[in-house]
């Protein structure tokens, strides 16, 4: 893989939105046409993890590969991907929830039409 190496890590993030993606559409998860629902789902997890790590990173607990991390920074030496980690993770859970939650509404609508048959 050679030069690519160091991208893994994004790649694969990104490979995670890509398969959650028809999810939005195919299933009506409805996640990236709620802006502010989703900001507010997952802003206080890009925070709260964002310290946790920095915890960890300035506390020798944990590093990061550099062979399979860009080598790009933030504050206090957290990588990019773990702020990408932190954004991504979240929205493919919410974007499955959702899609969960579809497709029980779904059934649920449909059992109950055979329950009660159509003329009830």
């Amino acid at each position: 893989m050679g030069d690519l190496d160091q991208f893994q890590y994004l790649l694969l993030m990104a490979c995670c939105l890509l398969i959650t993606l028809p999810l939005e559409f195919v299933l009506s998860a409805r996640v990236y046409r709620r802006v502010a629902g989703l900001a507010f789902a997952i802003i206080p997890v890009v925070i709260i993890f964002s310290v946790w790590d920095i915890v960890g990173i300035l506390r020798d607990h944990w590093s990061y590969s550099t062979r399979s991390t860009t080598g790009w920074t933030l504050i206090f030496g957290m990588p990019i991907e773990e702020l990408v980690f932190f954004i991504v993770v979240p929205i493919c859970g919410l974007l499955t929830y959702e899609a969960v939650g579809y497709v029980l509404s779904v059934l649920r609508r449909r059992s109950k039409v055979g329950e009660t048959g159509p003329h009830a």
